[in-house]
């Protein structure tokens, strides 16, 4: 007898949906927020609703973090936070805020901080200041901003390094992403020495904006589109005319161009997608294929606990930058529960939003204490912030303790690099 395979005929799985309520049992918001009502209700049985007539759209959605930790539960591969997210988009009947506005354009508001970093850093720590973006913009008194760099990571780049770029027999480009470029250009600093050292020249894009997950989460879904567009384009150029694959350093800016990019945003990624890939994934891949070789300080010792970001558990990648830090001689690694943190980018930014997000990173936090390591290690930055404000343990990218931890002189030896 002939058997009958179903064919899907809704947007992201919806009527695949077994009730099992699974992803809500997951989903770190129902846990400590009662006015969501959860993934399986906001997703797919909101949809049939909402197919009937948008007036069933509830507005609670906006709470929704997009982790997409409930499409990493769901056992039958429904997109339930795809579904929230499509929702919002078509039904939202709010307009963006001045404050919305602000907090997602991340290259505009870079670019003018870095100029007077100094004075930036000192206003937004001073309590007045605070107190005043609480009443007047929503942006709640609590939350400690990240500190802005007085010199952007391009600019240290195209003085420092671009120059010596070419010599190399092997090349990639790097999307740097805001966080590195306006806040922290050390991680950026290390990741081309680390590249350098494996035998990699490391180029920046023809043009790159922000990855537009800030944007997304905002509600300003035309110039999120307009941004990815031009990354695609860059990228493409990378690709296929410099023969250079594209690495990143933030899991939550690779999530977006890889999965959001095309599920969200129309944007066609093909051809991208396959040569786009987080650096500890990129480099733990050369090491293991005997590609390139690594030579470590002697004596180095650091005690890490690792946080899965949610974004790299929905990319399944957390197994890359774990297993490239089990390679490093003396240090000890710890592997946290994988509990979100809360911030979920610009969310635990807003005032209405700050206890909710607090309250879900609340046994993170104190998995951290009790651990009592050395550092913190994730691949996101903004999971960075929310830990360093909560907890008293600084946070590392992996690939800045792989740069720690290396010494470079040998591996460039090894590698058949001679050092500039």
């Amino acid at each position: 007898m002939a058997s009958t395979q179903l064919t899907n005929v809704s947007d992201h799985n919806f009527e695949q949906c077994l009730k099992c309520s699974i992803c809500t049992v997951y989903c770190p918001v129902a846990a400590v927020n009662p006015a969501y009502p959860g993934p399986k209700q906001a997703g797919p049985d909101g949809e049939r609703y909402r197919l009937k007539d948008p007036k069933f759209f509830d507005e609670a959605l906006k709470l929704c973090l997009n982790c997409k930790r409930c499409e990493v539960a769901c056992p039958n591969d429904v997109r339930v936070g795809d579904l929230i997210q499509h929702a919002r988009m078509r039904h939202q009947s709010h307009r963006p805020k001045l404050r919305d506005m602000m907090l997602a354009s991340t290259d505009f508001v870079g670019s003018m901080a870095t100029l007077v970093a100094p004075v930036t850093n000192f206003a937004l720590g001073l309590k007045p200041v605070k107190a005043a973006m609480h009443t007047v913009m929503a942006i709640d008194k609590h939350r400690t901003f990240p500190a802005y760099s007085g010199q952007k990571f391009e600019t240290w780049f195209r003085k420092n390094a671009q120059a010596r770029q070419d010599g190399f027999a092997h090349h990639v480009s790097y999307f740097h992403g805001c966080y590195v470029n306006y806040n922290f250009p050390q991680l950026g600093r290390d990741l081309v020495a680390v590249m350098n050292a494996l035998g990699y020249g490391v180029h920046l894009l023809d043009k790159e904006k922000c990855c537009g997950v800030a944007l997304i989460a905002n509600g300003l879904y035309k110039q999120a589109r307009k941004q990815g567009e031009v990354n695609m384009a860059s990228m493409r150029h990378s690709i296929n005319e410099m023969r250079r694959p594209v690495v990143t350093t933030s899991s939550t800016c690779t999530f977006t161009m890889r999965d959001e990019y095309p599920d969200l945003l129309d944007i066609d990624n093909q051809g991208v997608r396959d040569q786009l890939s987080l650096a500890t994934r990129f480099i733990y891949r050369l090491v293991d294929d005997g590609e390139v070789r690594l030579a470590f300080k002697p004596g180095f010792k650091m005690r890490v606990a690792y946080h899965t970001a949610c974004h790299m558990q929905r990319m399944g990648w957390a197994i890359f930058s774990t297993e490239l830090l089990r390679m490093i001689p003396g240090l000890e690694l710890i592997e946290l529960d994988q509990n979100c943190c809360g911030i979920s980018g610009t969310y635990g930014f807003k005032r209405e939003n700050y206890d909710t997000s607090q309250a879900i990173g609340a046994r993170l936090f104190a998995d951290i204490e009790a651990a009592s390591p050395d550092f913190v290690a994730t691949d996101c930055e903004t999971c960075k912030w929310q830990i360093e404000m909560s907890t008293p343990v600084k946070v590392l990218n992996p690939v800045s303790i792989l740069a720690q931890a290396l010494d470079l002189d040998k591996t460039s030896q090894l590698n058949g690099v001679r050092r500039q």
